[in-house]
């Protein structure tokens, strides 16, 4: 995720990069490259942008801490530690989590950005540019919504794909080939959302019009939320997911 970032990060702003990573990631064309601290000598930078898993970020991030201006911002995509975790390593720093999730890829993500402590306009408006490269934000005001926002957005990938893989397998059990069974379905749900996005009506409102009583998609949608089951199935996937991101903080 952090390689896809910093991509479009690299391609779409006036912004200078600097990474360190021991490996030899392929980077794009103007990103600097250090593999340790020590290789940035008396380097200073407004941001440290921690892209870690969450298990190293103790171990690695106070060795580049001393190379943060002052006044300079803690940002970070690792999902599972905390802004109050990472703020603790420098007290006094200001700390704006981005939480983004797997079409950013290909941007078109929607990233949750939260600001801890004390984050100027300018922190705001700088992270909020890198974050639009890759898709939609929502800035939320604590902690606790970037965890629900993680259940929705973060998570919400999982289950779509999980939904999809499972109306093609039904539409092959009504005898049609893979290859068909995907494009029929892909092709009905990316129409369908982009008529939702292009639509200023509800979502029960475009559904209600594509329903006639007594119709196919009457009976089906019976058979899918006739009695709340399926409302009920998403309520407790989202909650499932928030409740596991709250215990991973």
């Amino acid at each position: 995720m952090g390689g896809a970032l910093l991509k479009a990060w690299a391609e779409n702003t006036d912004h200078s990069f600097t990474v360190a990573d021991p490996a030899d990631p392929e980077l794009p064309k103007n990103v600097n490259q250090v593999r340790s601290a020590e290789e940035l000598d008396a380097d200073l930078f407004d941001y440290l942008i921690v892209a870690l898993k969450p298990q190293l970020i103790d171990t690695v991030l106070p060795d580049y801490l001393p190379h943060l201006a002052a006044g300079g911002v803690i940002s970070s995509i690792a999902a599972g530690y905390s802004a109050e975790k990472l703020a603790a390593h420098a007290p006094g720093r200001s700390v704006i989590r981005i939480m983004p999730n797997l079409p950013a890829f290909i941007r078109k993500g929607v990233s949750g950005l939260y600001p801890h402590g004390n984050v100027t306009q300018t922190a705001s408006a700088d992270i909020e540019e890198l974050a639009l490269c890759s898709g939609e934000i929502v800035w939320v005001d604590n902690e606790d919504m970037l965890d629900r926002l993680t259940a929705v957005a973060g998570s919400g990938p999982g289950y779509v794909f999980e939904i999809l893989r499972t109306y093609v397998k039904a539409a092959e059990a009504l005898g049609f080939s893979e290859k068909d069974a995907k494009t029929l379905v892909l092709g009905t749900v990316q129409g369908t959302l982009e008529m939702a996005i292009e639509s200023d009506r509800s979502l029960e409102e475009l559904r209600n019009n594509v329903t006639s009583k007594g119709g196919t998609t009457a009976a089906g949608l019976e058979a899918l939320n006739g009695s709340g089951e399926f409302s009920a199935l998403i309520r407790d996937t989202l909650q499932a997911a928030y409740e596991r991101a709250v215990e991973l903080r």
